[in-house]
């Protein structure tokens, strides 16, 4: 999808440069400011420059890898929503039908008028966790109560009318392809884009991934001396379709690509370039009934972020009009340029709560790498 006029030049990577953004990472490192990191660039058909940082766990000695595998969490959000696009582009279901044609129990309580685009722009009206999210993790529920629960949720606005993240929507969607498809969300996502993309070291839940190079979260103190957390075996086989991805720098480039490619990656056609477009295009700026100030801060796509947002702090400030992303509580991001034919993955160790600042300079560290 990256078009360059016959007098331009193809942007290249500045090697300076880079180690400038290597030199950043490993200051954070040194300082404890973030236990572990991999970050990956790729521009047009060049080779991927990547490096990583720190400790493969926060209380070892053992260095991370370029092909250690991280928790990306809420990176896992665009993936699902794919899913649900390409059944769509096989002719299984419509963006615009009601999300309980698929799946009835969630037609009560003024969810009767929510589609599968407003799960897909987190426009649904759906909170973004239920209220007993703790607790049923605390007793390592499986994924049909929390779609059970999220079925009876009541909305906090009509569908249509506001923007609000909703991890609970991205939940209905992944069981919605569930149903729709036939097979886990887990089997769609590898039969349908690990495997084609060569994306070997990435699957929703550690199941078939080589456990000892999974990396482990610095955990928040509320999820210390827990059996639910992010590294317990509970939560790394749950699978959750809003943040239950595990991957690396390189797949996660290669899913970019892929997109900037207009579907496709060395021969392996997954999108129809037309609906790759509608994707990465902004969907909630002609929503008429939505709040222009909530139009202006936060710009989507169909699961994904859209720059330029001043919602999205790990976008950096220099994409590109017409980038897209996503970033993940457990402290990652990723992102494509198309103006630039860039890629950018940087997968930390260190939730986001404490490291949204320093992904937004490593975002423009790795923008500046651009010649």
């Amino acid at each position: 999808m990256y078009v360059s006029s016959s007098n331009s030049v193809s942007p290249t990577l500045d090697h300076q440069r880079i180690d400038r953004l290597y030199n950043f990472l490993e200051g954070t490192v040194q300082r404890g400011e973030v236990p572990g990191a991999a970050v990956q660039l790729s521009i047009g058909d060049k080779p991927s420059v990547s490096k990583a940082f720190g400790r493969f766990k926060p209380n070892l000695a053992t260095p991370m890898q370029q092909d250690s595998i991280f928790l990306v969490a809420s990176i896992t959000k665009p993936f699902t929503v794919a899913a649900a696009v390409l059944l769509a582009e096989r002719g299984q279901l419509l963006l615009d039908d009601p999300a309980y044609h698929y799946l009835p129990e969630f037609g009560n309580s003024g969810k009767e008028d929510i589609s599968l685009r407003h799960l897909m722009t987190h426009s649904s009206g759906l909170p973004d966790m239920l209220p007993e999210n703790q607790s049923l993790r605390e007793r390592h529920a499986p994924m049909s109560e929390f779609i059970e629960q999220i079925c009876q949720l009541k909305l906090d606005f009509p569908a249509g009318t506001g923007l609000q993240y909703q991890s609970t929507g991205l939940a209905i969607l992944g069981e919605i392809v569930q149903r729709v498809s036939g097979i886990s969300l887990q089997e769609f996502l590898r039969k349908e884009f690990f495997e084609p993309l060569g994306m070997k070291d990435t699957a929703l839940g550690i199941d078939g991934l080589p456990e000892d190079r999974v990396s482990n979260v610095k955990l928040p103190p509320e999820q210390e001396g827990v059996d639910w957390d992010w590294n317990s075996p509970y939560w790394r086989n749950f699978g959750a379709a809003w943040g239950g991805m595990f991957s690396t720098v390189e797949d996660l480039t290669r899913f970019l690509r892929m997109l900037l490619n207009g579907g496709e990656l060395q021969g392996k056609r997954i999108f129809s370039r037309s609906n790759v477009e509608t994707m990465i295009r902004d969907q909630t700026s002609p929503m008429p009934l939505v709040p222009n100030e909530q139009k202006v801060r936060i710009r989507g796509g169909l699961g994904w972020r859209l720059a330029p947002s001043s919602c999205w702090g790990f976008f950096g400030d220099f994409l590109s009009p017409g980038s897209f992303g996503h970033g993940g509580a457990t402290g990652t991001v990723f992102w494509a340029d198309p103006k630039r034919d860039m890629t950018f993955a940087l997968l930390t160790t260190q939730p986001s709560i404490w490291s949204e600042s320093l992904l937004c300079k490593a975002s423009n560290l790795a923008i500046a790498c651009v010649n």
